[in-house]
């Protein structure tokens, strides 16, 4: 049976992603939702049993999973998974930079140590991971960086200096890949997400006092679910979104335009 043409421009079949983050709420949800379009999954994450269970969800969709444990606040370990992903995949076509910590607290007293974390998973390692898979991708004149951003990334949000520091970095980050990336056929997007009802975001804004004036002040009057988010990660990963190069894309019920 003939495919009908848009279906075309958003299957991922052929298509091989590095997910990272794959383990638990939207890497898990993307790593699911590329799998329905055709993808073969890579998948990091920390926790080898959950990440079985995001390999479960993909291999019951007839697509191929290979998973890969390692800490990317740790560059050394960084380095590692994008070398296993290399020699686990024929080629990598698509980097979900998905992975992320939010270490959530005011400037004054903040620990350093949380600080420099925070950059690593959410900054440095998204770094790592492009400057070891571009070159093949450039080569092959085919490919797509996601970078899972954050609309605090653009807005401020109270005792979030260093989670906005870093998806404000990854925004500034995606641009820069992009002016490189661009004359040779990779497009690098971003996605500014508002909460997400994942364990994390459940966890930092389940009390009414948090939740409830950030959902009065958004338009749309609730917060978003993986799947929302992995389907806007599923159009940047096609070849529907060939054109889109270098964009911060919010995705958040409305907050940032009042």
């Amino acid at each position: 049976m003939t495919l009908p043409d848009w279906t075309r421009r958003f299957s991922l079949t052929g298509r091989t992603a590095l997910i990272t983050g794959a383990s638990s709420g939207i890497g898990q949800a993307i790593a699911a939702v590329f799998a329905d379009a055709g993808a073969d999954i890579v998948g990091q994450g920390r926790d080898a049993v959950r990440l079985a269970e995001t390999g479960a969800r993909v291999t019951a969709k007839g697509r191929s999973f290979t998973p890969i444990t390692g800490d990317l606040a740790d560059t050394g370990e960084t380095q590692a998974i994008a070398t296993h992903a290399l020699e686990a995949a024929p080629r990598i076509d698509i980097l979900v930079n998905s992975a992320g910590i939010a270490l959530t607290g005011p400037v004054v007293g903040y620990s350093l140590d949380d600080w420099t974390r925070t950059l690593a998973v959410n900054l440095t390692a998204p770094f790592v991971l492009a400057q070891a898979l571009l070159p093949g991708m450039m080569a092959r004149r085919m490919g797509k960086i996601i970078n899972i951003s954050s609309q605090t990334g653009v807005i401020a949000l109270q005792d979030h200096a260093a989670y906005a520091t870093s998806k404000g970095g990854l925004n500034a980050l995606t641009k820069s890949l992009m002016v490189e990336a661009a004359p040779h056929n990779v497009q690098v997007n971003a996605i500014c997400p508002t909460v997400v009802l994942t364990e994390m975001g459940q966890k930092l804004w389940s009390a009414p006092d948090r939740r409830d004036p950030f959902i009065a002040r958004t338009p749309l009057g609730r917060f978003g679910d993986p799947v929302e988010i992995a389907d806007l990660a599923l159009y940047l990963a096609s070849p529907a979104s060939d054109l889109m190069n270098g964009e911060i894309v919010m995705i958040e019920g409305g907050y940032s335009s009042i």
